[in-house]
């Protein structure tokens, strides 16, 4: 993989001249969203920016069962299937810090997390955003100090640095910064998520640049390229916080006077495509997206689930997927990932928001092999007996549009690969890159 990311340098330094170029970065490792995202890239002739989390990839092998070595290397033979040379793929490591272990005390956690950034250095990750924010076991309760969770982010940074001495190619870049809330979580309130003031940003940057020179890692310093803030941006399981531009201004005041930084955004899944826009504009130059991919790609799963029953329901010898059964059936069984964010005790209310919420729950549960066994089910179902488009227009408009166009062909993956291309381009175009 790229282990030079010219590509972000140059964004932060057009930012500072007052160019609206942005880029998009893909946090999920879902193969088919990492697929769709490398053909994105490879048919405008761009650079893709795919990350994962501490929580997904991880020296234990996260929810998705993969090390940071495996996930790079997932990558690297996708990008090479389709051409796409490793000087267009960035990879970055997200959220990287002790999160995924905060139960087993600070010391415990805090190992784990310098592993955990050690192994996605060595692995070639190019663009590393280190969040030592929570509280961990033993920490006093309520929110952490800054102070003691910028000692934890120096301390990580750290250890990047030394795993970058022992690979070649040029030292990663650093994304400091949290927003709210943690991640796997969103906001519970009404009101929605409040903006990040000046103040508290001006603190984390000072916080950092103190820590790391303390450090004997000034120059380390200088590769930091993003501050992560709370632009005013989020979504729950029934609702989406759209951005106010009018809110974020100091905060754009403050970031044009920080030279060699622009702000990353989290959590900007579902924006509107002109919110999106202004965002870019407004110096949140890199914009994550993550569930709003996967819960496209659900979509167009269901979508062709339904058209299967429709189809082939009822014909001797054809075993149906049972897709959202299964899924169901393994929420149920495993309910960490979505239990404890649910504001709902009505049962029926439950179900649906644990199937079509925003917050797309379902993301945690691809990896399991009975899910992966009903998905390859619907897609020799559909691959062997192709459904009319008549029918696909039903349930999937937009994919039956292009069928009858001749730009897609008949097939589940070239399917589920259009709708995901669809909610890639409202990020090309708000970055500029269309």
């Amino acid at each position: 993989m790229n282990r030079s990311p010219a590509g972000l340098l140059e964004l932060v330094a057009l930012q500072h001249q007052g160019v609206a170029k942005g880029f998009f970065s893909v946090c999920s490792a879902h193969p088919s969203v990492i697929e769709a995202t490398l053909r994105h890239a490879a048919r405008h002739e761009a650079v893709a920016l795919i990350e994962a989390t501490s929580n997904q990839v991880n020296p234990l092998g996260g929810y998705t069962g993969q090390t940071p070595t495996q996930f790079a290397r997932l990558v690297s033979n996708l990008a090479a299937a389709l051409g796409l040379p490793p000087a267009r793929v960035i990879l970055g490591g997200d959220h990287l810090g002790p999160y995924p272990f905060r139960a087993e005390g600070a010391a415990l956690a805090m190992e784990k997390a310098r592993q955990t950034v050690h192994d996605y250095v060595l692995a070639g990750y190019s663009k590393i955003h280190l969040d030592a924010s929570m509280p961990l076991l033993g920490d006093p309760a309520g929110p952490l100090d800054p102070a003691t969770a910028t000692s934890r982010m120096a301390e990580l940074l750290a250890v990047a640095e030394a795993a970058a001495a022992q690979r070649t190619g040029p030292p990663p870049l650093y994304v400091i910064g949290t927003e709210v809330p943690t991640p796997g979580g969103e906001t519970r309130t009404d009101a929605g998520p409040s903006v990040t003031e000046t103040a508290a940003a001006e603190e984390t940057l000072a916080l950092a640049r103190a820590a790391l020179d303390e450090r004997g890692l000034s120059a380390a310093a200088e590769r930091v390229i993003a501050l992560v803030v709370q632009p005013g941006v989020e979504f729950g399981d029934d609702r989406i916080f759209s951005y106010d531009r009018g809110r974020a201004a100091a905060l754009r005041r403050f970031i044009e006077g920080q030279a060699g930084l622009v702000f990353e955004a989290h959590s900007t899944d579902y924006q509107p495509a002109a919110a999106l826009r202004q965002m870019v504009e407004d110096h949140f130059a890199i914009l994550k997206v993550g569930p709003g991919l996967t819960f496209a790609l659900r979509e167009a799963l269901y979508g062709l689930e339904a058209v299967e029953r429709e189809w082939l329901g009822g014909r001797r010898g054809v075993e149906l997927c049972g897709l959202h059964d299964t899924l169901e059936r393994v929420m149920l069984e495993r309910p960490e990932h979505w239990e404890p964010y649910l504001r709902t005790e009505d049962p029926q209310e439950a179900r649906s928001l644990r199937h079509f919420g925003w917050s797309d729950r379902i993301r945690y549960y691809w990896p399991h092999p009975d899910v992966r066994a009903a998905v390859r089910r619907l897609n020799a179902n559909l691959e062997q007996r192709p459904a009319p488009v008549s029918l696909l227009s039903q349930y999937l408009p937009d994919a039956a549009a292009a069928l009858r166009a001749g730009a897609l062909d008949n097939r589940p993956s070239a399917i589920v690969g259009h709708r995901l291309a669809a909610a890639l381009g409202v990020y090309a175009d708000a970055c500029g890159l269309s």
